[in-house]
């Protein structure tokens, strides 16, 4: 009984291994057929990915060949920007020219104004030394007249009146940049003097003024009246 049990159990695994056999294989088929239906589903991917790639290729092909050739509006647009420049161009030569223009108006304006004021200083230093020249003789008159007053009469009331009248008209004339001109014991300069007489002298060196016969008078830096001296020879 033991031995025929065996012989069952064993034609049933047999059995069993027998059926299972058919059913692997058909597994191994379906298994085989699913890889090729995904290899072939990848290569119909692939093949659609390059043939979008080589549309986008073409697409940007296309795109750069039309942004090489501009149309007749970009050539317009150009040809507007082209005259702007030159526009630009010649308005900024002539801005150029307008402010050279300028300054060379304000220099010669400049120029004009510091001549201009130069000669009007040359005309009021010429009138006042005109001026000058009219009241030097006063002056000179009043120096003799007080010069030839006795000593006793010096302090009268009139003489006094006079030699006020006499320092407030030099002192007026001082004021305003009149000054008489050192002589006595000087230098004989020809520039601020003029000899009149040579004299000996053995106290004084030759060429020294010896005695002012005329008092010179200057003006500021100019000479308005020489003076006339008397020179050691």
């Amino acid at each position: 009984m033991a031995a025929e049990n065996l012989d069952n159990e064993v034609k049933e695994e047999g059995g069993s291994a027998v059926k299972e056999s058919p059913d692997n294989e058909d597994k191994s088929i379906k298994d085989a057929d699913n890889e090729e239906d995904i290899l072939k589903e990848e290569e119909k991917i692939s093949t659609e990915e390059g043939e979008s790639l080589e549309d986008g290729n073409k697409e940007l092909e296309k795109g750069s060949l039309k942004s090489g050739t501009p149309d007749k509006k970009e050539k317009r647009f150009g040809r507007k920007k082209d005259k702007n420049a030159e526009k630009i161009e010649k308005l900024e030569e002539k801005l150029a020219d307008l402010e050279d223009k300028r300054v060379r108006q304000l220099a010669e304006f400049e120029n004009f104004r510091k001549r201009s004021g130069k000669e009007k200083a040359q005309m009021f230093e010429t009138g006042a030394k005109t001026v000058v020249e009219k009241i030097l003789p006063v002056i000179d008159n009043f120096e003799r007249g007080l010069a030839g007053v006795p000593e006793e009469e010096k302090d009268a009331p009139f003489v006094q009146g006079v030699e006020l009248v006499y320092k407030q008209l030099v002192t007026a004339l001082g004021e305003l940049g009149v000054k008489p001109i050192e002589a006595v014991g000087k230098e004989f300069d020809p520039n601020l003097h003029n000899a009149v007489m040579a004299v000996d002298d053995d106290t004084l060196e030759s060429g020294t003024v010896a005695e002012e016969m005329q008092k010179g008078y200057m003006y500021n830096d100019s000479v308005v009246r020489h003076s006339m001296v008397k020179v050691v020879n």
